[in-house]
């Protein structure tokens, strides 16, 4: 079962990612990305975790989910939906084999216009991927549900999103959001930063230098990286590759294959 490259605490949102194994892709017919889904829903009743976004591209997902109390509920979570999502697809193709690398990557996102940096940044992976021309194209991608208002069998916690954000309402967030993916396209802002995936965690100084303190004696040889606006933890050691955005495009006629 997946192994996490990660230092979880609790009462933070974590950007999860995990890719397919050696970048097959995998998850290429919409058939399997749908399974995903249903099966992180089931993850998500389960283990009563609130999901903020999500993206599954072909040989990848991301995923921003959030835990108050920390412990197993998330790894339980990935277990779940990652391990069904394999046999189904092993099943039906009878194939053997790893489905996904055994390690997913977790990152830490502090709660605050990093973490909306942080949705758009998953919402614009198959932008950057030259998939499609915007989100609401692919069909698997939080952005499509956030501006939904249906309320069953959703994946996305909108109350959640709205009380992080301090928006008085979802219609609020909702076009909040929607001007934002659409100025980060019509400025092309939305090329790849390899931090969002290979870092231990994401955000202002601050919450940075409290996140280290609190890995304790984890802490040792994890280097802070500080840009303009942004700093983050890296990681010592190359578990994680950051080229997952780039291993993406594919020939899209696949796509339009009969299942």
């Amino acid at each position: 079962m997946p192994r996490a490259n990660r230092h979880f605490l609790p009462g933070h949102i974590w950007h999860i990612t995990h890719r397919c194994h050696k970048k097959e892709f995998l998850l290429k017919f919409d058939k399997d990305r749908e399974n995903w889904k249903s099966w992180l829903f089931e993850a998500k009743k389960r283990y009563r975790i609130k999901i903020l976004n999500y993206t599954v591209t072909s040989n990848h997902i991301h995923l921003l989910v959030f835990d108050e109390k920390g412990g197993t509920n998330i790894p339980a979570a990935i277990k779940l939906t990652a391990g069904s999502t394999a046999q189904s697809y092993n099943n039906r193709k009878k194939r053997k084999g790893a489905f996904w690398d055994d390690r997913y990557h977790a990152t830490a996102v502090s709660k605050d216009e990093h973490l909306m940096k942080c949705m758009v940044y998953i919402d614009m992976n198959m932008v950057r991927a030259g998939a499609v021309n915007h989100p609401s194209q692919w069909k698997q991608t939080g952005f499509n549900e956030i501006l939904q208002n249906k309320k069953r069998y959703t994946l996305i916690d909108k109350d959640a999103l709205k009380n992080f954000f301090n928006f008085k309402d979802i219609n609020s967030f909702q076009s909040y959001y929607n001007d934002l993916i659409n100025y980060a396209i019509e400025k092309n802002d939305f090329k790849k930063k390899a931090f969002w995936a290979d870092s231990i965690a994401v955000g202002n100084n601050e919450f940075i230098e409290n996140f280290k303190n609190n890995l304790g004696i984890l802490s040792k040889r994890k280097k802070i990286e500080t840009t303009k606006d942004i700093s983050y933890i890296k990681e010592t050691e190359n578990d994680f590759r950051t080229n997952i955005a780039e291993t993406n495009q594919f020939v899209w006629d696949m796509h339009r294959l009969p299942l």
